[in-house]
């Protein structure tokens, strides 16, 4: 009895041990939409130009400007009376609670920014170097949540559905492939018109 006892703890450490370090998780596991860039012709390109990429949420926020003549602007979420105290008028206003997603992006030929989960829209704007306009990326998706393997935890998959643009920099846009996932494969292309790359 002590010997089956011994083998049968034996057996249940080595299929513990081996249960434990099996494991099939992706080793890349963000989940983000791919954007590749061309010209209108649809050649692959870098873009030249610095790029800032931006998303909106919801609501709103009040910031705080501090000007002062022969001073650089200062721009705050918070109130700071010590500028007033040093001579600046301020300005409250209420704006967009836009969240950057890319700062001064360059050179690249592509780009990945995550998408919401819990909103059928997404709106994302590009703001360039060289021009003063920007543009805006209109995308329409299912988000749904999946699961590979319980120990991986669980994911939000998106379905794109459709994408428009505006035109200041940009040519056209098209969905290559619809399965936004951790694949890592190109969802959008971005055709730029020259203006901006």
């Amino acid at each position: 009895m002590k010997h089956i006892i011994s083998a049968l703890t034996a057996i249940v450490g080595i299929v513990m041990l081996f249960a434990c370090s099996a494991s099939d998780c992706p080793l890349e596991s963000n989940v983000t939409c791919n954007y590749g860039f061309y010209d209108s012709d649809g050649i692959a390109i870098k873009n030249t130009d610095t790029i800032t990429v931006t998303t909106l949420l919801p609501g709103m926020h009040t910031v705080f400007t501090y000007r002062k003549l022969g001073y650089p602007t200062v721009t705050l979420t918070f109130q700071d009376s010590t500028y007033i105290d040093n001579g600046y008028s301020e300005t409250i206003e209420e704006v967009r609670r836009d969240t950057v997603l890319l700062n001064r992006f360059y050179d690249a030929s592509q780009m990945s920014v995550p998408m919401k989960y819990y909103s059928e829209n997404d709106t994302i704007i590009i703001s360039y170097s060289s021009i003063s306009n920007k543009d805006t990326l209109y995308i329409n998706h299912d988000s749904y949540s999946f699961v590979d393997l319980p120990e991986c935890g669980n994911h939000r998959f998106h379905t794109l559905k459709s994408v428009e643009s505006t035109h200041s920099g940009i040519y056209s846009v098209s969905i290559v492939d619809p399965k936004v996932n951790y694949d890592r494969n190109e969802n959008i292309k971005i055709y730029f018109n020259g203006t901006a790359q």
